[in-house]
């Protein structure tokens, strides 16, 4: 059923708008927790102690309701694929496939394979391309952050905000991460960087970094994620920020809102929220709560309960950036649905849509910016103005911008060019920073077949000869249109 024709039949509109009731799914529903109380559930301690971080233990879980073909599946895409290493909470566990299950063996199979939560946690080898599995412009840092590190783990990349990666790791590992190069374990595939210098060390550096740098307004706080810091030194941090002047936005970043909600609704963290709140707001600093949803299954009672305490403990809003992701939420329908649950039921304000970044092995999930352009033009006009999330593109040594905002695109060929009005932190002397054009190139295997032809011819040049290459393809085209 294409966009155009899934007329809603209770009101005539491409996309009936129905208020959803949140509900936590039974998660003794799975063989392995069929003992579990509602007091473990709610216990942190418990959900991160019983993460699944292996195929064997997500055997434990599920017993023989999946096919032996998946758990082989899962074990060659961990051996030959995975970017990141398998870590997923409860939690977010149990929002695959979060109905009740079929009886008998192998019988959750195909359910499970098609869940689009499992589809980004738990990738399979089945899932990936086997034409292009990589872009061949892909790379491990796609954003060129580290290029950009002001100091250790502080990119300064737009010219009035940082990003600090306070630590590297999470309490879950979503397989598409764009920070895979640095972030959790190694993978047979992936040998992680580390940080190089002590913990209070990188810190002190950040500190000083921001005092001496007055330009700098704004710092989100990430990593990895903010809820696998021990709360009493992000607060000190924190603390360290609110007392430099020139800082009047301060952004935490924790996918844990969603994937781990009981970190937050802990009595401790609750109060120091409450505190540092009250700092910002007596110095008149705005405090957020980034969150990383991508999928309206994950968004369940106690998720707005996490989120509703982070509101009433004084911070200002708590928003979602999601990726968009094909196989989990491409489609106008589950953006919206999404959007809705998050805004409805749990106070989440829809903020970002990113593209899929060009990091190895994600070809499977990127779409390409002329149909990341069709799902911004489906999802306009039934959210408020103020919650319609923008879907933006991440462009290399660029930064965020709209979908609709590029200079040029060659759809053929799936490469589109971006300008940009302001240096980043590696180009302060350059000239022809904020002349040049900056290139994006689309999944291949969405190109037409002259398209994917070209980028077969010439897929192994670098990007100054295939930009050549592009000018002289694009010379004689115009060429035989002028002739004939």
């Amino acid at each position: 059923m294409t966009i155009e024709t899934s007329i809603g039949l209770e009101t005539g509109q491409p996309y009936p708008y129905q208020r959803v009731e949140l509900v936590e799914p039974d998660w003794t529903r799975f063989p392995g927790w069929r003992d579990v109380t509602a007091a473990d559930w709610a216990s942190v301690q418990w959900q991160r102690a019983h993460c699944i971080k292996n195929v064997k233990q997500l055997r434990e879980l599920l017993g023989d309701l999946v096919d032996e073909r998946f758990y082989a599946d899962l074990e060659r895409d961990q051996a030959e694929r995975a970017t990141m290493s398998m870590l997923v909470p409860p939690q977010m566990m149990n929002t695959m496939v979060p109905h009740d299950l079929p009886a008998g063996p192998g019988s959750l199979t195909e359910a499970f394979y098609a869940d689009p939560v499992r589809h980004y946690m738990i990738p399979v080898f089945s899932d990936r391309r086997t034409d292009w599995s990589s872009h061949p412009h892909a790379t491990r840092d796609s954003l060129h952050e580290h290029d950009m590190w002001a100091t250790e783990g502080l990119t300064h990349r737009y010219p009035t905000k940082v990003l600090a990666e306070l630590l590297p790791t999470c309490p879950q590992y979503c397989g598409h991460c764009t920070r895979m190069d640095l972030v959790g374990n190694s993978t047979p595939v992936i040998d992680k960087l580390k940080f190089v210098a002590k913990p209070n060390d990188r810190i002190g550096d950040m500190l000083d970094y921001l005092r001496r740098t007055p330009s700098v307004r704004d710092v989100v706080v990430s990593g990895g994620d903010v809820a696998n810091m021990p709360w009493p030194r992000l607060e000190a941090f924190l603390t360290s920020v609110l007392e430099i002047d020139n800082v009047r936005d301060i952004r935490l970043a924790t996918k844990a809102l969603v994937g781990l909600p009981q970190h937050w609704l802990q009595p401790e963290v609750r109060e120091g929220v409450e505190r540092v709140a009250t700092l910002a707001r007596a110095r008149g600093v705005s405090i957020a709560m980034h969150t990383h949803a991508n999928h309206a299954n994950s968004i369940t009672p106690i998720v707005a309960e996490a989120a509703g305490a982070m509101l009433d403990a004084g911070l200002r809003d708590v928003r979602n950036q999601g990726v968009l992701l094909n196989g989990v939420n491409a489609d106008p329908h589950a953006l919206l649905d999404l959007c809705f649950r998050l805004l409805d039921g749990a106070r989440i304000m829809p903020y970002y849509f990113y593209m899929c970044d060009m990091i190895p092995f994600s070809e499977h999930w990127r779409v390409s910016v002329a149909d990341a352009q069709r799902l911004q033009h489906h999802i306009m006009g039934y959210l408020p103005g103020f919650a319609t999330p923008r879907i933006v593109c991440d462009v290399p040594f660029v930064g965020k911008r709209w979908v609709h905002q590029l200079a040029s695109y060659d759809e053929v060929r799936g490469i589109s060019h971006w300008t940009k009005n302001y240096r980043t932190s590696i180009e302060a002397s350059d000239p022809e920073a904020l002349t040049r054009t900056y290139s994006y190139y689309d999944p291949i295997h969405t190109l037409p077949a002259e398209g994917q032809a070209w980028w077969a011819e010439n897929a192994s040049l670098d990007e100054t000869a295939l930009a050549a290459a592009e000018m002289a393809e694009a010379s004689r085209r115009t060429a035989a249109l002028q002739a004939y």
